[in-house]
């Protein structure tokens, strides 16, 4: 009984976690469904990371004299109710509203279950299942929403956690009266904090951009998105068996991860083409620095400092907040970066109509209709599928389209990857910022 309440519980960290990143495949999706613009999308994930990171610590400090079982089921029952709203968010508006709410249970439900899975496993078996719990979600995120987006519709993102959801608020009443948590007594760990808040704000690039490059830029499926982004849970969850035969010291292992994730980041900047192929080696670094950092700065900063549920709260605001910094810096950036390569893509697509093996008449027919897309979908990477389709051409000047399709495909596939690169180069930057407050020296205290 007592392994399936832990694990029930674990289920719900690893749901709330996994919710900072879930939706990123999900978002072409939801900005065409919901008619939105690529930062209003953006606000989707911003709202949930922003929220959360701002109401773990007043959580963790109001409700830190309060049983963890109430506190850990009434912030599980309203994760599963706001999930259930997002479901079924009529607008863009609703949906972040909706993403809001499901945050602030996530805060009550996370700093719960944390007292929660201590009173079932002991103090370091029910730590390290909170804190192995939150990493697994972050990594797998994206790749679960994909597939679900993919093989159903955005939607059943949220429909799928509800049910589960729901099974844990009684794992967390099962639990019973848990001694409460101890007074304040220690600061909370700055060095730590501000490596995973950077960090947080690096893997922004990997986990969010990355995704609207592969479906928006170099027009892949949700699921084929899914299966290419899966190489980072995978390369995270190898890394910690990898950590345990080396047996580095903590610093070398956190600083090698921050440097893993930096050039995982160069990597996926200078694709040699729009090829998946090109993104599993630099993603498989990224992963590699996610499972080597992560579980190792939280532990970090909660160790032997007491009361256990305040520096939990700290840890996840660094996390959340930091994840907020990054799509702050990086989301102006790549549409700034999007805007100025239309107009050399515009230009592209106009030498490529005009050199077309096409009747003038088609010539111009195929012209209009790509203009017209171009127009209707400004600030994104076009779709100019439909330019074609809708065209009328002769049986005999279909073939020439359908290559000169190709040729339009493959230059708009280099402006999204060139659009993109400053992004992933910034990210790149704050993993090397990270790594620079591991190895800057401490200033030693007289």
């Amino acid at each position: 009984m007592r392994r399936v309440v832990g694990a029930l519980l674990a289920v719900a960290v690893a749901l709330v976690l996994a919710d900072s990143a879930v939706v990123t495949l999900a978002l072409p999706d939801i900005l065409r469904n919901l008619d939105a613009s690529v930062e209003q999308v953006a606000w989707v994930l911003i709202a949930f990371n922003l929220v959360l990171g701002l109401a773990a610590v007043p959580t963790a400090v109001v409700f830190g004299r309060t049983q963890p079982r109430i506190v850990g089921a009434a912030g599980i029952a309203v994760f599963a109710a706001a999930s259930a709203w997002c479901a079924v968010a009529p607008s863009i508006e609703a949906l972040i509203a909706a993403r809001c709410v499901q945050a602030l249970g996530g805060a009550l439900a996370l700093v719960g279950c944390l007292e929660l899975l201590v009173a079932v496993h002991g103090e370091r078996r029910g730590v390290a299942a909170w804190v192995t719990a939150g990493v697994v979600g972050t990594a797998i995120g994206p790749f679960a929403g994909g597939l679900l987006t993919q093989a159903f519709s955005w939607q059943a993102i949220f429909v799928v956690q509800v049910p589960v959801a729901v099974l844990a608020v009684p794992a967390a009443i099962a639990v019973g009266s848990v001694p409460l948590p101890a007074p304040d007594r220690h600061r909370p760990a700055v060095r730590p904090l501000l490596t995973l808040a950077l960090l947080s704000a690096a893997l922004t690039a990997a986990l969010f951009l990355l995704v609207l490059l592969l479906v928006e830029g170099w027009r892949r499926s949700p699921g084929v998105a899914a299966l290419a982004v899966s190489v980072v849970p995978l390369a995270a969850l190898a890394a910690r068996p990898v950590a345990r035969v080396l047996g580095p010291p903590p610093e070398v292992e956190v600083a090698s991860g921050c440097f893993l994730i930096a050039g995982g980041l160069v990597g996926l900047a200078i694709p040699p083409s729009a090829d998946l192929v090109w993104t599993v080696a630099p993603q498989a670094l990224v992963g590699l620095g996610l499972g080597l950092t992560i579980d190792r700065l939280t532990s970090q900063a909660m160790e032997l400092r007491l009361p256990r549920i305040r520096h939990a709260g700290w840890t996840i605001s660094a996390r959340h907040l930091g994840v907020v910094v990054g799509l702050a810096i990086l989301t102006p950036v790549f549409t700034g970066d999007l805007e100025e390569a239309q107009v050399p893509a515009q230009e592209a697509i106009t030498a490529l109509v005009l050199d077309a093996p096409l009747l003038p008449e088609d010539r111009v027919a195929v012209a209009q209709a790509l203009g017209h897309e171009l127009v209707q979908q400004r600030g994104r990477v076009p779709d100019l599928s439909e330019a074609f389709a809708t065209a009328d051409l002769e049986p005999e000047e279909r073939p020439a389209a359908a290559r000169l399709e190709r040729d339009l495909d493959a230059q708009l596939e280099r402006a999204a990857t060139w659009a993109f690169r400053d992004s992933f180069l910034i990210g790149a930057g704050l993993a090397v910022l990270a790594l620079l407050t591991v190895v800057v020296p401490r200033r030693r205290t007289p």
